[in-house]
């Protein structure tokens, strides 16, 4: 399988073999396997005070006094402590012993991110994520590209290999959330565009991360979520060649 390598105005300098791993065979499941298994690493433990609910002078008044016989407030009438009450405690309430990591093995990640990587070569899969783009797949560019330290210049090149417009289509479909995360630093909601890989970090991740949609991450930093998120594997990837030879060499 070959891909056109192209330079900063997207012409096409050369031809290049592309890494084995674009030839693995497409499984959604373990992508989905592995993008969960990786969010759920950033799940925050939770839980009430052990002592909610319990942590009162109560007495239980016993027979004769036509009440219940459950513990009440010393202060009151009200029922404390048992969660069959109104005014109990919780019944089972969420510990923060829990563990919400979700275990995967090293080879189902491995083999979920080879996946994910050559998912990015189809362009039914990119298209069916409402991608937006002009000519073939992969967009591989020469490694020129990782020195850009102007936004302007990121956005010509996005340009000239027929991309940009997806940024674009990222833009027009920020919004801002409804319900309660607008109080909680995560006011607005914007779709994911084009991710850049690229083998060695000369100016172009400061350069391009202020673009809509646009996520930058070195070869060597690469995973599924990145590649498939939400679960969904063909997002719109832009190379440049050194990235790709060091992603043969390390899944290959």
């Amino acid at each position: 399988m070959k891909a056109s390598v192209l330079n900063l105005k997207g012409e096409v300098v050369e031809e290049i073999e592309l890494p084995e791993v674009f030839n693995e065979e497409f499984r959604p499941d373990l992508i989905k396997k592995a993008v969960l298994s990786i969010q759920s690493h950033r799940r925050q433990p939770y839980g009430p005070n052990p002592l909610s609910g319990v942590n009162y002078a109560w007495e239980n008044w016993g027979p004769g006094h036509g009440y219940a016989r459950v513990p009440r407030w010393k202060l009151g009438l009200r029922s404390v402590v048992v969660p069959q009450a109104v005014g109990g405690r919780e019944a089972h309430p969420p510990k923060v012993q829990k563990k919400w990591e979700e275990k995967i093995n090293k080879k189902e990640m491995r083999k979920a991110l080879r996946s994910a990587i050559s998912a990015t070569a189809i362009e039914e899969l990119v298209r069916s994520r409402n991608h937006v783009f002009e000519g073939k797949l992969p967009k591989v560019v020469v490694d020129d590209f990782e020195a850009l330290t102007k936004t302007k210049d990121v956005v010509a090149v996005l340009k000239a290999i027929g991309v940009y417009s997806d940024l674009e289509r990222a833009k027009e479909r920020k919004r801002q959330r409804s319900g309660v995360g607008k109080m909680r630093g995560r006011r607005y909601v914007a779709k994911k565009s084009v991710l850049i890989v690229v083998g060695e970090n000369k100016g172009i991740m400061n350069s391009a991360k202020s673009l809509p949609g646009v996520d930058v991450v070195l070869a060597k930093d690469l995973n599924v979520e990145m590649l498939a998120p939400g679960c969904h594997a063909g997002r719109l990837v832009v190379w440049t060649k050194s990235a790709l030879k060091a992603v043969g060499e390390r899944l290959c």
